[in-house]
């Protein structure tokens, strides 16, 4: 979503404060510089799941250790946007049993700023690079506003 609450546009997608976020994650994890001839896009192409992609993953999977990986930098892109927009230092928790389903919280001070349900993570992914930039942006504008509404328990 952009600053008007609305979907964010293919075009601007790529630009999107979420995505830079999500990509400088990536960036930070390539300690050998493997990626480093990666465009940006190249290196967001697995979070793209277009119902072809999808049609091709089974109903019930167990997820890859790549895909929980992909998950994992997801959030840590949504718990650094939060914490970059109030100052207080959020931390991901996740629990995932091995047929896929679990839960993910992010974590201010003594405060759960985002807690999401997980089910079916062998699909996790985007339509598009604009549904990725509007759901990440939805967690944060989430855990910006539950940081925002409990100062006192996340600066705890």
């Amino acid at each position: 979503m952009n600053e008007a609450g609305g979907l964010i546009r293919a075009g601007q997608a790529e630009e999107a404060p979420f995505v830079k976020e999500l990509v400088k994650i990536w960036r930070a994890e390539d300690g050998h510089g493997v990626w480093e001839s990666k465009s940006d896009l190249e290196l967001l192409e697995p979070y793209i799941l277009d119902s072809e992609k999808r049609r091709a993953l089974p109903i019930v999977g167990d997820p890859d250790p790549d895909t929980i990986w992909r998950l994992e930098l997801f959030f840590n892109a949504v718990a650094l946007s939060i914490e970059k927009a109030t100052g207080v230092m959020v931390s991901p928790m996740l629990k995932m049993h091995h047929e896929g389903f679990g839960r993910i919280v992010l974590i201010g001070g003594r405060l759960i700023v985002v807690n999401k349900q997980l089910r079916d993570v062998h699909r996790f992914g985007f339509d598009n690079l604009s549904k990725l930039a509007s759901e990440g942006d939805k967690h944060v504008d989430s855990g910006t506003e539950m940081i925002r509404k409990f100062p006192e328990v996340a600066n705890y």
